[in-house]
């Protein structure tokens, strides 16, 4: 399985979704995020140079909610998959983004799209 960093409810106020109101209005979303990194050298050392600074990933997570808009759930996971994927030391990611309250009548859960994505590392 590996090393991982888990981020997990993040609550987040954004403006994605289908719905007229739900551009105009926002919601809250709910985002997990579990990162494979190798913490070895971390570990060892107890130097934050030496790991991902999760606060770097939640700031990603943070903004990219609270300033993009989209129409679907889909592309809103799909868009914070490849920027936390960027992170240098990230190898994989799997990331749930979670629709806390959705407009939808007479429905009182909630609605999430999971993405797990691994880097593709370039041959020299």
């Amino acid at each position: 399985m590996g090393d991982m960093i888990h981020l997990q409810n993040l609550r987040v106020y954004g403006y994605t979704g289908f719905l007229p109101e739900e551009q105009a209005l926002g919601q809250w979303f709910a985002v997990d995020v579990c990162l494979k990194l190798s913490l070895e050298i971390a570990g060892q050392s107890d130097h934050i140079q030496d790991t991902l600074d999760y606060r770097s990933v939640i700031d990603q997570v943070k903004t990219t909610i609270e300033t993009e808009r989209f129409h679907l759930l889909e592309r809103l996971t799909y868009v914070l998959v490849e920027k936390v994927l960027a992170f240098p030391l990230v190898q994989a990611v799997t990331l749930r983004v979670t629709k806390v309250a959705p407009p939808i009548p007479d429905f009182t859960g909630s609605i999430s799209i999971e993405l797990h994505r691994v880097k593709v590392q370039v041959q020299s």
